[in-house]
């Protein structure tokens, strides 16, 4: 193999492990700062890239795994078949290029351990979690809170429990599942471990959004706390009326039935 040369070919021919690629300059230089755009500016240090035999330009790592960066390259946006199954590889992927918008999307695999980023394939200080979650390209999107802005909605079903022989004075709020719906990294930043994702297809991804989440209690005022601490407010509600008495007669339970969703936002 020969060392590169400079500048770059605005068509540039890639090898990646073995598997070849051709894409655009402007597409490998579109993150500033990321190790792909230094590696194709010149301005990445180890000489890192070498030409092979063909005179494609040579990047000693993971050649399959490649083609979902140069995807989130080209788009912005990441996206995986169903059932994959490479997501903690394929976050080290991006640890190593330095694309914080892309491990915003994978968020961070089951059972990973975080550990460095790479800089011309040398461990630096990580990219934290907050960052990476409020992230989705190279510039981060922050709110007037400082933080990154959205939308979470709670909703809940539930009835009143009564004593003995039903009676009226005895009324208790019953919450059967209290839910979670919104951005995958505003939930976990808010609720962490309180959060419940067993029902959630695509774990793993945080820059997508959820209709099934709820939390592991049942306390709305524990859900709001959260929130607001978090410099959420709360701007609307919707609720549905209690159940009609149609047909057989219905238990003091089910008489009271109903369905409430509360917004909060965080600007």
């Amino acid at each position: 193999m020969s060392s590169s040369l400079a500048p770059f070919p605005s068509v540039v021919p890639l090898n990646v492990g073995g598997c070849n690629y051709t894409t655009s300059l402007s597409c490998l230089i579109k993150f500033k700062d990321s190790l792909i755009a230094e590696m194709f500016t010149g301005k990445s240090s180890g000489g890192l890239l070498q030409k092979d035999e063909t005179g494609r330009f040579f990047i000693d790592r993971d050649g399959e795994l490649f083609r979902f960066v140069l995807d989130y390259l080209r788009t912005g946006v990441l996206n995986l078949p169903d059932h994959f199954k490479e997501s903690t590889r394929l976050y080290d992927e991006a640890r190593f290029f330095r694309l914080p918008g892309l491990i915003a999307q994978l968020g961070v695999p089951a059972g990973l351990n975080k550990g460095d980023n790479y800089v011309n394939g040398r461990p630096v200080a990580p990219v934290s979690s907050e960052s990476a979650a409020s992230s989705t390209t190279s510039d981060k999107v922050v709110g007037r809170s400082g933080k990154a802005p959205g939308f979470l909605t709670i909703g809940y079903r539930g009835t009143f429990a009564f004593g003995r022989d039903g009676l009226a004075d005895v009324k208790f709020r019953k919450v059967m599942r209290i839910l979670v719906c919104g951005r995958v990294s505003l939930a976990r930043e808010v609720f962490g471990d309180t959060l419940n994702e067993s029902r959630d297809p695509d774990r793993g991804q945080s820059d997508r959004y959820s209709a099934r989440f709820y939390l592991k209690h049942m306390f709305l005022e524990q859900a709001f706390d959260l929130l607001a601490t978090h410099g959420f407010r709360f701007i609307n509600c919707c609720a549905s009326g209690t159940s009609a008495i149609t047909g057989p007669p219905e238990s003091e339970d089910t008489r009271w039935n109903h369905y409430n969703e509360f917004v909060f936002q965080r600007e």
